[in-house]
């Protein structure tokens, strides 16, 4: 038997443990700026790697990690999926793939993904950490004609068929659909394992292929980038510590109503 082949899409995010004192709100250019946060595999995305190894660890399997990079310090964030057990790694990178909208993200997964050839399984993770749409990943699906299952919290391979126990609003469903599918796996899944150090030391001499808009033949007058009609910065939470003194306890009591009223509080 073949061993079965598994595309899992990722994407990097700015560490969304951060504080939030980390970010700051760049009005002018309506975006989100972060200071001092490293990138990290968005959190879904690590749970559908961990859905894949997980059936590699009961099957010959192959998984190839495709994502779109617009930050060069994400490389050692890729890395990291290549050291855990994925074989090889396909990163989608141009200028004309910043900024897209959740359609024109799927559009490019898509098309990457036709161009790797034969799949038997494809993971994405429910949303991402960042803008959350949940919706890249069923678009991918209904782009490339296959069936589409989110919310997965478990995902397992029975006689040559896709086994999905999906989240519902109460409880959870067992869905059975044929293969090549599409999963959109939730963190119930499990957190990524961590590699051991013969893996990271390996994981340097794995695959890595690039690809263009060019080499995709993707149009770049279809591409949408996500619009965004305005973007405020949160309230301002600064607070003013006010001492009132004085020697005995009537005085200072005098003197906080005297100023509890002059600021209007009472």
């Amino acid at each position: 038997m073949s061993a079965l082949k598994i595309i899992v899409c990722m994407k990097q995010v700015a560490d969304p443990e951060a504080p939030s004192s980390a970010f700051d709100i760049d009005g002018a250019a309506r975006r989100v700026v972060a200071h001092g946060i490293p990138p990290v595999i968005n959190p879904f995305d690590a749970s559908a790697l961990e859905a894949a190894l997980t059936i590699k660890d009961k099957m010959a399997a192959h998984i190839t990690v495709v994502t779109m990079i617009d930050d060069k310090l994400a490389m050692a964030v890729l890395r990291k999926a290549l050291a855990a057990g994925a074989d090889d790694l396909v990163i989608l990178e141009d200028p004309l793939f910043l900024g897209l909208d959740a359609f024109s993200t799927a559009y490019v997964l898509a098309s990457a993904i036709r161009g790797i050839g034969a799949y038997s399984l494809i993971l994405t993770g429910r949303q991402t950490a960042d803008w959350g749409s949940g919706s890249v990943g069923m678009i991918i699906a209904e782009m490339l004609g296959i069936p589409g299952i989110n919310l997965a919290r478990r995902i397992d391979i029975d006689g040559g068929r896709l086994v999905v126990e999906r989240i519902r609003r109460s409880g959870s469903a067992v869905v059975r659909a044929a293969m090549p599918a599409l999963v959109a796996a939730d963190s119930e899944i499990g957190e990524l394992r961590l590699p051991l150090l013969k893996d990271i030391k390996e994981a340097t001499a794995k695959p890595v292929a690039k690809l263009s808009a060019s080499m995709l033949r993707i149009d770049g007058n279809i591409l949408r980038v996500r619009e965004i009609s305005d973007l405020l910065p949160s309230p301002s939470r600064r607070r003013t510590c006010c001492v009132v003194e004085g020697r005995l306890p009537q005085e200072r009591g005098e003197k906080l109503a005297l100023k509890l009223r002059e600021d209007r509080v009472i």
